[in-house]
């Protein structure tokens, strides 16, 4: 994969793969699919500027995060679908 490294505030997400089957077993068609809005973090960006001084981002790689239904932009690198967003953009992280 190409070195990718978002810029500012902003982070790469791998979304979670769409549910493939139902709770009872049916198989969803692709049409039917809801976005994902559960994904991993595979890169951030040095953080945001406020009165001239970084604040680093919250989130790190490999962080398990949720985020908005419409959120990000799509994007294909190296053949991977990633999003990029704000970390405003962000929800909350998972945590075991």
């Amino acid at each position: 994969m190409s070195t990718f490294k978002p810029i500012g505030d902003r982070v790469a997400v791998k979304p979670q793969p769409a549910d493939e089957k139902t709770a009872g077993g049916l198989y969803v068609p692709d049409t039917a699919k809801e976005k994902p809005q559960q994904g991993t973090v595979v890169a951030v960006g040095d953080g945001r500027v406020e009165n001239g001084e970084r604040i680093a981002l919250q989130v790190k790689e490999g962080d398990a995060v949720l985020y908005g239904k419409y959120a990000g932009t799509e994007i294909t690198l190296d053949g991977e679908d990633l999003l990029i967003m704000k970390e405003s953009d962000l929800l909350g992280r998972i945590e075991d």
